[in-house]
């Protein structure tokens, strides 16, 4: 293993000014820490004080190489620092030490510390270089001076290495990307990031977070070999295991739209590094995201769990109206139980519809505070949905969807507090936290809360729902209208998902015209542009032309981000033509009266629409003007 290989520019300081060895040696493992492959920077200091208890490891002549090969260490490293004016390391000639090599070793690592020792030293022997190091103007030039020093020294070595660079599997760049629904998003960051990475010729592997589970999931030994980090997200992912890293934390449509500025900033060294606190997954990264940027994480990590039992239940009990009605049963109280098939579904789809709240709650409560979190949460989104007060626990008014939030975000910081103040018991008690204090506590707290605030919550609640009830056709007309634009403005982003997250509200609520219009209003903007690159070629550009029969199938299915490339190309022009498309179908979705119990599918549950013709008229005409705006708007090309 050769030294230059071992030591990054971030892990050298020249013209270091260290007062005592204490210093020197807490601004090298400082340096080390830079390097990213400490993993416990004050489990590493004391194994080098350890090491030095033993015995001053400045060997003389100016020479200090301070080593421990310890559990605090991920993968092999080396800090160096020169310090012209010199410091007194207790060296065994009682000479200042002026050059100094930090070599930091992991467990299971063998002897490469001792390898790594013995080459430094014979190196070191040398006065010309040890002067031409201390001299060095910049980190560039000490490196230089390293690698010449070692390939007249070990010139096998560094032929091998010639060797070994041409056909490096080291993955340099490693990514995560993660939306809240995991269903497009996720997968687009992930392309865009990989198509880049190959592009500027930099190896990238990507992890995705989907709707199906993290795949292509990144390994310990690539973690520890790589440059750095690249998670653009706008959910919660797992960050402990990048504790020494250098990490870019950013929004899932950053991996989308500048891929190629992000490995940048990686290969240059312009990342900050991710130091694990306990705190749940990206909200550290980075280190300066804003107070509302975590807010709408921790609202989309609970969204994003909530989804799979919205859709399946909502779906499940769609499928037990459309039995009922095929057989001819009455709309009566019991419509969608009148057959044994039916029941059936209506039954379990009622089970998965009845955790969509709970679990939307928990899941912010454990996006906020991690696992103490998750308890909180969900309890206290069980107690919204059933309504407990102080005079009954059992049952109340419903604060549903409004008190599931309430409970999420009170709960979670709840427990942050309680985490906070705990830090201040005896360490004899820290295996009880988690598994007693924290649960108890929290578990006491939230229930006088939801108690106290359900009734008011429940007041809330109810009042928008008769709202929606009483309003007439045009204010739901104009409903409709607004729902389709939001859904078309930012495709994905948080006007989606605020309109999206109504909807789902909505339908817990009976409201099923609502989710209606939003469904549709995400439908328009990639069929849109489908039919513009259809009829309308001399519109786009050779790519977007082949690409662009894709989208027929996207907005089929209500997947609106396959409208995001085209958008992002021309934003100005896309994005208006495709808002009023799908304003125009909301509000006729409305006029129509047509309705929608299923969150979710896109054509495959047209089946359980309400006036299900006339809705698929709505998404004719929306599509149609969608199209025809991107006519008017888009100027022609040239080529």
């Amino acid at each position: 293993m050769r030294i230059v290989d071992l030591l990054k520019k971030e892990s050298i300081m020249l013209n270091g000014s260290p007062q005592n060895k204490s210093e020197a040696i807490d601004m090298l493992v400082d340096l080390q820490v830079k390097g990213g492959k400490i993993s416990d920077r004050e489990e590493y200091r004391k194994g080098i004080l350890a090491r030095e208890e033993q015995g001053s490891t400045a060997v003389g002549e100016g020479i200090a190489i301070p080593h421990a090969k310890n559990k605090g260490v991920k993968a092999p490293s080396l800090a160096a620092m020169t310090v012209p004016q010199g410091v007194d390391y207790e060296a065994l000639d009682e000479e200042p030490s002026n050059l100094f090599f930090m070599i930091a070793a992991p467990v299971d690592g063998g002897d490469v510390h001792l390898d790594v020792l013995a080459k430094l030293m014979t190196i070191l022997m040398d006065e010309d270089f040890r002067a031409k190091l201390i001299a060095a103007k910049d980190k560039d030039e000490f490196l230089r001076i390293i690698d010449d020093m070692e390939t007249e020294k070990y010139p096998n070595e560094s032929q091998e290495k010639t060797v070994d660079a041409a056909t490096d599997k080291r993955i340099k760049v490693l990514g995560v990307t993660a939306c809240p629904t995991g269903i497009a998003h996720t997968y687009m960051a992930a392309e865009a990031l990989e198509k880049a990475g190959k592009k500027l010729g930099i190896s990238i592997k990507v992890e995705t977070n989907g709707s199906g589970g993290a795949k292509n999931i990144l390994t310990q030994a690539e973690i520890a070999e790589c440059d750095g980090i690249i998670v653009a997200a706008d959910k919660s992912v797992e960050m402990a295991r990048f504790d020494g890293k250098k990490v870019i934390s950013t929004k899932v449509s950053d991996g989308i739209k500048i891929p190629e500025e992000l490995i940048n900033r990686i290969e240059a060294g312009d990342a900050p590094v991710y130091h694990h606190t306990g705190a749940k997954a990206a909200d550290t990264a980075g280190g300066n995201e804003s107070f509302g940027r975590k807010v709408y994480k921790h609202l989309m990590n609970g969204v994003s769990n909530m989804l799979p039992f919205t859709v399946a239940g909502g779906i499940f009990i769609a499928v037990a109206f459309l039995i009922d009605t095929i057989a001819g049963m009455p709309q009566d109280a019991g419509f969608g139980t009148h057959t044994a098939a039916s029941a059936f579904f209506k039954t379990i789809g009622g089970f998965a519809f009845n955790f969509m709240v709970p679990v939307l709650a928990g899941y912010i409560g454990k996006s906020i505070a991690d696992r103490p979190g998750f308890l909180v949460g969900l309890v206290g989104g069980y107690l919204a949905t059933v309504g407990s007060t102080f005079a009954n626990v059992s049952e109340g008014v419903p604060s549903g969807f409004l008190g599931a939030l309430l409970a999420g975000f009170v709960g979670g910081y709840l427990m942050l507090g309680l985490e906070k103040l705990c830090d201040k018991m005896p360490a004899a008690l820290n295996g009880i936290k988690p598994v007693l204090i924290y649960p108890l506590v929290g578990l006491g707290i939230i229930a006088l809360i939801m108690c106290a605030v359900n009734p008011f919550m429940g007041m809330i609640n109810t009042g928008l729902s008769n709202l929606l009830n009483s309003m007439g056709s045009s204010s739901k007309i104009l409903l409709g209208c607004i729902l389709g634009a939001m859904m078309s403005i930012d495709m994905g982003g948080p006007f989606n998902k605020a309109a999206y997250v109504f909807g789902t509200a909505a339908i817990a609520s009976g409201n099923y015209d609502i989710m209606a219009a939003v469904m549709i209003g995400g439908m328009v903007p990639p069929i849109a542009i489908a039919l513009s690159t259809t009829f309308f070629r001399n519109r786009w550009t050779e790519e977007e032309r082949k690409n662009g029969a894709v989208n027929y199938i996207m907005g089929l299915s209500f997947i609106t981000e396959g409208a995001i490339p085209y958008a992002a190309s021309d934003p100005l022009r896309v994005i208006p033509a495709c808002m009023i498309g799908a304003a125009t179908a909301g509000g006729l979705s409305m006029a129509f009266g047509c309705t929608l119990m299923a969150p979710h599918g896109g054509i495959f549950v047209f089946a359980v629409v309400g006036h299900w013709a006339m809705y698929l008229l709505s998404l004719a005409v929306g599509s149609i003007v969608g199209m025809l705006m991107l006519a008017l708007l888009k100027k022609k090309k040239t080529a």
